[in-house]
């Protein structure tokens, strides 16, 4: 049987590279402050002298990139972790090839974010925060690991610590109800203060949905506080449309949870940490007692 060869059009195959260009994915690699930008001028191959500038242009590839319908994400460009990088694989950190493979390797060990044409001053806070989240995460699962076992029970301390964490949690939200729920938590560790924030939509019929990476920082961060008997506390604050926020608060005192009083809550937001005068109460905000979480089990020596 005879095979007959079609003829190709001319530009065909460049027509092909260019819908495969599409499918490979892109990163760049920003130097978000003054700072970073500054370090990285010791190298004589990074041109730009000026950080505004080097912003600007950055944001215009971006924006290049989006219109070639490339998938594009940004992420946190270190510069100390550059230096690590280079020394560990043995590149010369002043060329553009070594940001380039570093940059590359950014994309699937660091946070990005992805770029659908919003603007870089909208996108580098967001890359910040979740950049300084999953720095807190890794500390506070480092805190946990490096606690051992309790020389009473011989139980993991660190893991019996985040399974009660987990436990509170789940009975703030329940207890919480139907709603939109945001939580802070904050834990005082040897090093700096720990912060994890999380969101969660209640429901009358349902347990509460949450973002299962922001659960496992918020549970960390507690548990960090729990098993090392630190100070600190946790805010719930839920939104139910057409009614007033409510504002529930506790302290966190010998590995418990301690609810406050509807009067410690409102002394709380309305006084100013840095002045202790007091401030204005916000309004369409109810200051309530935090409620006892039955699930914190007072017998606990972790």
């Amino acid at each position: 049987m005879a095979h007959t060869s079609r003829s190709r059009r001319p530009g065909t195959h460049a027509s092909m590279r260019r819908i495969l260009r599409r499918e490979v994915p892109s990163t760049v690699g920003i130097l978000a402050d003054v700072r970073d930008f500054t370090a990285m001028r010791r190298y004589r191959s990074f041109t730009f002298d000026d950080h505004a500038t080097y912003l600007r242009q950055s944001e215009q590839l971006l924006k290049t990139l989006s219109t070639r319908q490339l998938h594009t994400t940004i992420a946190l460009f270190d510069p100390d972790e550059y230096a690590e990088f280079c020394t560990d694989a043995g590149l010369d950190a002043d060329t553009a090839q070594a940001r380039s493979r570093f940059t590359a390797e950014l994309a699937g060990r660091g946070p990005t974010v992805p770029y659908t044409g919003q603007p870089l001053a909208e996108l580098l806070p967001r890359l910040i925060d979740k950049a300084v989240r999953q720095a807190t995460w890794q500390y506070a699962t480092l805190l946990l690991a490096d606690l051992g076992m309790c020389a009473d029970c011989g139980e993991d301390i660190g893991r019996s610590a985040f399974d009660r964490a987990s436990r509170i949690l789940m009975r703030l939200l329940d207890v919480a109800g139907p709603g939109t729920h945001h939580l802070v938590c904050s834990v005082p560790g040897p090093d700096e203060q720990l912060f994890a924030v999380l969101h969660a939509d209640g429901s009358a019929t349902a347990s509460a949905e949450l973002d299962a990476e922001e659960g496992a920082e918020f549970v960390s961060v507690l548990a960090a506080g729990i098993a090392l008997e630190t100070t600190g506390g946790v805010v719930l604050r839920t939104s139910v449309p057409g009614a007033p926020d409510h504002l529930h608060g506790w302290r966190l005192e010998n590995g418990r949870l301690i609810p406050l009083t509807a009067g410690e809550v409102f002394s709380a937001y309305c006084t100013d940490a840095a002045t202790g005068e007091p401030l204005s109460p916000e309004p369409g905000v109810e200051y309530c007692a935090g409620f006892p979480l039955a699930s914190d089990d007072p017998d606990t020596h972790h």
